[in-house]
């Protein structure tokens, strides 16, 4: 492994750690105001300081990690069945089938993602599962055009004619002779994909739309240090430091991860 790809893993790796144990590693109640040290400074005790409520950064942002942790993986693995699916169904029949699945998802990829998910959550109310439902809804259109190409490919191969040619069953050529051979890239893809959906959670909840107060979100966080940009700038910084970080790292992640797969794009 490539040494960004390494560095990837290792903060990934780090921060899903702090995620699943953010009640141990979380120093203070991320929720606990102290009013009366609001927009306070980094200190021994509160070690990236507090946000304008008083309450502890540090533990805002490990629960906020857990927060984009649940969402991106549930929007990936949504994304990734739908779109598998889809994906192998219109490639394998072909024909009409494939005309009106490719039309549709050609449709959905003519809007840019994140107003698509802007109005769906707008539309089906800010929470945790809506914003799972809207990034999902219009996430699996890429793993829809990735599996549909791959699987034209290998449904002419010589082992699966082979296997037909010996009477085997549509189900079976797919499950043992296709979709296996669809995971590397699918596996590149999904790491790509976690990245793209830690930032539309953030963008969602920066907008209100997203996970509501009090429980954290690095979106929400970000929102509300920008008002106090030039007086508490570690407000701001903090939450847009670590999304930088983490997206970077899953970013780093999947170019070695496609490095050593040998995926070709």
């Amino acid at each position: 492994m490539t040494p960004g790809g390494r560095i990837g893993l290792g903060v990934v790796a780090i921060l899903v750690t702090l995620a699943l144990f953010a009640p141990v590693v979380a120093i203070h109640d991320p929720g606990a105001p102290a009013l009366a040290e609001g927009l306070r400074g980094p200190t021994l005790e509160h070690p990236l300081g507090q946000d304008r409520l008083g309450r502890d950064l540090w533990s805002r942002v490990v629960w906020g990690a857990r927060v984009s942790l649940v969402v991106s993986t549930f929007t990936v693995a949504v994304s990734l069945v739908i779109g598998t699916f889809v994906g192998l169904v219109a490639g394998m029949k072909g024909g009409w089938v494939e005309e009106i699945a490719m039309r549709f998802v050609d449709v959905l990829l003519a809007f840019p993602g994140i107003l698509l998910a802007i109005a769906l959550a707008a539309v089906l109310g800010p929470s945790l599962v809506n914003v799972i439902l809207a990034l999902s809804l219009i996430g699996w259109t890429g793993y829809a055009r990735l599996v549909r190409a791959e699987t034209r490919s290998l449904r002419t191969r010589p082992h699966v004619e082979a296997v037909r040619a010996l009477g085997a069953s549509e189900v079976r050529v797919v499950f043992r002779h296709v979709l296996p051979l669809l995971a590397a890239p699918l596996a590149v893809q999904a790491t790509f994909g976690f990245a793209g959906a830690v930032v539309a959670e953030s963008s969602l909840s920066f907008l209100g739309l997203g996970v509501q107060p009090p429980a954290p979100s690095w979106g929400a966080m970000l929102d509300e240090g920008r008002t106090f940009l030039f007086v508490a700038p570690h407000v701001a910084i903090v939450p847009g430091a670590t999304l930088c970080v983490t997206v970077l790292a899953v970013n780093f992640l999947g170019d070695a991860l496609r490095d050593w797969l040998d995926v070709r794009g």
